[in-house]
């Protein structure tokens, strides 16, 4: 580990977080690295600082607190270095392990295509972690917003943010099209159009897995009822209907004993109302129109009902399976539907990259939005914490701007590090300020009767109700 980063040194009352043995050893004053952010950021991060800095203070008498470290990214990267990510910058997070950071900016006209999608590629942060849940007083455009709390878990490496891709009228692209009209499509009627831009979707067995893994380790570490894999496999058939059967293959294979499939609870289920029911009879029940269908579709089903039998009624059957964790999945198009009208019915996510966006993003609407919508981009062996929102640089240092996104970033991150009673009172604090209505002005022009916080005012005021609720 280096002294120092980016000509600055390392914080001499701070230790470095360790990782051994598979697991993350914090201090008692851990050095946590941090990039403030571009635009609004510089607020954000002002006000998020003290009151995470407070909440420690409180939590722990004194006997705990964070030895901050700023690292550079973005514009202020730019202006300092000549670059928008410093190598030494990638270092620090690497080394120290957790941190965090305000929203950047996404250059424009070449160079890095997204700070943030670069840092999660080279330090290998495969999953984007998105906890959507509501906090009373909150203004909401949906009659419920209450039955929100759903963690979604989206692949962060590959699916078209891979960045493989060649662009329209190229001597590649047209190399591209040629190899696979030519080769890859010889003898079939489909085509790719010359004038077409082509990019890569790849979905892999090792990126599927190991986000499948971490989202069913959440729930079973957290009593969370289900795991929900959503995909679009219905149309693309090898990547993300691969990225269905592999996830189901993790759970059946690597926690059986903790979980059963959407599907074998039915079968256990009919087994359990009726056991003299035959396996054409349970075959009959979980797919209707059993006689209408093709003989080899009725075998594989009466194969599928007997094999889920002999293998598992003996430790999920007789109603034991109603106390495993559910896998299920669900198509994404149908998903977005589902979580407007029967959110309740859903807590935990695990999607590939796209999908992933597009979810966190809509479930965050019903919530408040992305002002205070927390994320992290978590590996095998380190974490960054994150605002999910932009930076909005018309809103830049005029102390505006709702930094509920970084103040629960920072939650998650003090979750992480397993300081969950500091994580726990800036939670009720923030949840206490908002249901006061003291809010800032993206809430207040939503919440008749609320008064309108600064950013800076937002933070103290969620201060104060740390020493009430404590």
């Amino acid at each position: 580990m280096a002294a120092s980063y980016n000509g600055v040194a390392l914080p001499a009352d701070g230790r470095a977080i360790e990782f051994k043995n598979g697991k993350f050893i914090i201090p008692d004053n851990p050095i946590i690295p941090f990039i403030e952010g571009d635009g609004t950021g510089r607020d954000i991060w002002k006000a998020s600082v003290r009151v995470v800095d407070a909440a420690v203070a409180k939590a722990y008498g004194g006997k705990r607190r964070i030895s901050w470290f700023e690292v550079f990214a973005g514009e202020k990267a730019k202006e300092k270095f000549g670059t928008w990510l410093p190598d030494e910058t990638v270092d620090a997070f690497r080394d120290l392990r957790i941190g965090i950071k305000g929203p950047l900016t996404t250059p424009i006209g070449g160079g890095i295509r997204s700070l943030n999608v670069a840092l999660r590629q080279i330090l290998d942060l495969y999953a984007c972690v998105r906890p959507v849940k509501y906090y009373s007083g909150i203004p909401s455009p949906v009659k419920h917003p209450e039955r929100m709390n759903i963690v979604i878990f989206r692949e962060n490496t590959e699916d078209v943010y891979a960045g493989v891709e060649w662009k329209e009228g190229t001597p590649e692209v047209k190399k591209l099209i040629d190899f696979l009209n030519n080769e890859m499509l010889k003898g079939t009627k489909k085509r790719i159009r010359e004038d077409s831009g082509i990019g890569i979707k790849p979905i892999s067995i090792t990126g599927t897995k190991r986000l499948v893994r971490m989202a069913i380790e959440f729930a079973l570490k957290n009593n969370r009822p289900s795991v929900t894999l959503v995909h679009k496999g219905n149309i693309q058939k090898f990547t993300e209907g691969a990225f269905r059967e592999w996830g189901y293959e993790v759970a059946t294979q690597e926690f059986r004993a903790q979980t059963v499939t959407e599907r074998e609870s039915w079968i256990l289920g009919n087994k359990d109302a009726s056991p003299a029911l035959t396996i054409e009879q349970n075959a009959q029940m979980i797919e209707p129109g059993m006689e209408f269908a093709p003989e080899d579709f009725r075998q594989a089903v009466y194969a599928e009902v007997k094999s889920v039998l002999d293998a598992i009624y003996a430790t999920h059957g007789s109603g034991q399976w109603k106390k495993k964790l559910v896998i299920n999945d669900r198509i994404a198009d149908s998903i977005f539907q589902q979580v407007v009208t029967r959110a309740d019915e859903y807590t935990v996510l695990a999607t590939p990259n796209l999908n992933g966006d597009y979810i966190s993003d809509a479930c965050a609407a019903q919530v408040g939005g992305l002002g205070i919508a927390p994320g992290a981009n978590i590996g095998s062996e380190h974490a960054i914490f994150e605002a999910t929102h932009g930076t909005a640089p018309k809103y830049a240092d005029k102390d505006v701007i709702n930094p509920g996104s970084v103040i629960l970033s920072a939650v998650m991150m003090l979750e992480f590090m397993g300081w969950g009673e500091a994580a726990k009172m800036v939670e009720d604090a923030m949840e206490a300020t908002i249901e006061q209505k003291r809010v800032t002005y993206d809430f207040e022009r939503l919440m008749p009767g609320a008064t309108k916080l600064k950013t800076s005012e937002f933070a103290s005021a969620i201060i104060e109700n740390m020493a009430v609720k404590g």
